[in-house]
């Protein structure tokens, strides 16, 4: 098997990693790579957001399967643009990509299909966003609602932070991203993500994880893309596990599949454990980094079995999922 490998992270050297162990691969090709990559595949110096140029290689070099990593290339659609051309994606499509493009839609879902989250607001102008802090108070959370590389939530415990992001937003620190702010109430508890893979139907558990995300010392500061992982989050035990899987993961996917966008692929969830129970905090639509560094290590089976399953209509039940 011919692979592609889309990214240039930490996260796209671990997957090389463990892709190059698989009985299955002939030749990895990792674009655009990095200095780890390197010495696992071939680095190709294409324009990851160039969807046609993408598309050319694989033809040109007869790929068989395309990896996609980034959460900007899921949501603009490489994988539905690469399948379009016959060529196997382990990517979900764009529409199911939502999840974690748009905060909002997701909330929105969450509605739909009575999945335990925080309550919110989502507001296209600052004016109205701003009414609705101060009649909700702090401590509270301000999201872009599209990407922003995992820095576009504000945990803000004042009036003044809260305000301050809401106007960053709006503002444009964010781009398009801010252009709608969801506003969330504060959870309190202690955060934890879990993965899985679907197959538009059924779910397989990966493992659960959790990432050092706060900037500073004592857990304190903003928010960043994650600085380091361990997995398996010794919180969130068996039970705590089904019942995520029950009352988040599975309504997820059969409210997708029910909307005609069945999602296939990795997803990921970030969990808040409140004192009522696991709580959705956000889904991403990928394998995370900094936490695919940690799973990797620990997963025992084929990496591209799950993915050679998809292509070829089979069901997630024969792969080995990890430990906890």
């Amino acid at each position: 098997m011919r692979v592609l490998l889309i990214g240039s992270g930490g996260r796209e050297h671990a997957l090389a990693w463990k892709i190059t162990q698989s009985k299955s691969l002939d030749q990895l090709f990792i674009a655009p790579g990095n200095g780890g990559t390197r010495d696992l595949g071939e680095n190709v110096a294409l324009d990851i957001t160039d969807h046609k140029a993408i598309t050319d290689f694989c033809k040109l070099m007869a790929i068989d399967l395309v990896v996609v990593g980034p959460d900007a290339q899921v949501v603009a659609g490489l994988g539905d643009d690469v399948r379009a051309t016959g060529i196997a994606c382990f990517c979900p499509s764009k529409a199911a990509g939502q999840l974690e493009g748009s905060k909002g839609f997701t909330k929105a879902l969450c509605d739909e299909m009575n999945i335990p989250t925080a309550a919110y607001g989502r507001f296209d102008n600052e004016a109205a966003a701003l009414g609705y802090l101060y009649q909700q108070g702090a401590p509270i959370v301000i999201k872009a609602d599209g990407l922003a590389a995992g820095k576009g939530v504000t945990v803000a415990m004042t009036i003044e932070e809260a305000e301050a992001a809401i106007i960053d937003c709006f503002g444009g620190a964010f781009g398009a991203s801010g252009a709608e702010v969801v506003i969330e109430e504060f959870m309190e508890g202690e955060e934890a993500s879990i993965f899985v893979l679907c197959d538009g139907k059924d779910t397989l558990l990966l493992a659960t994880a959790q990432d050092h995300k706060r900037a500073y010392d004592g857990d304190t500061g903003p928010n960043t893309g994650g600085m380091g992982a361990y997995s398996p989050a010794s919180i969130m035990t068996e039970a705590l596990i089904a019942q995520t899987m029950a009352e988040i993961i599975e309504p997820t996917v059969r409210g997708l599949a029910a909307r005609g966008t069945p999602y296939q692929g990795v997803l990921y969830a970030g969990i808040m454990l409140t004192g009522t129970g696991p709580r959705l905090v956000e889904y991403n639509a990928r394998f995370g980094d900094p936490e695919t560094q940690v799973l990797m290590m620990r997963l025992k089976s084929d990496l591209l079995e799950p993915a050679v399953g998809h292509r070829d209509g089979k069901t997630l039940r024969p792969h080995r999922p990890m430990a906890r």
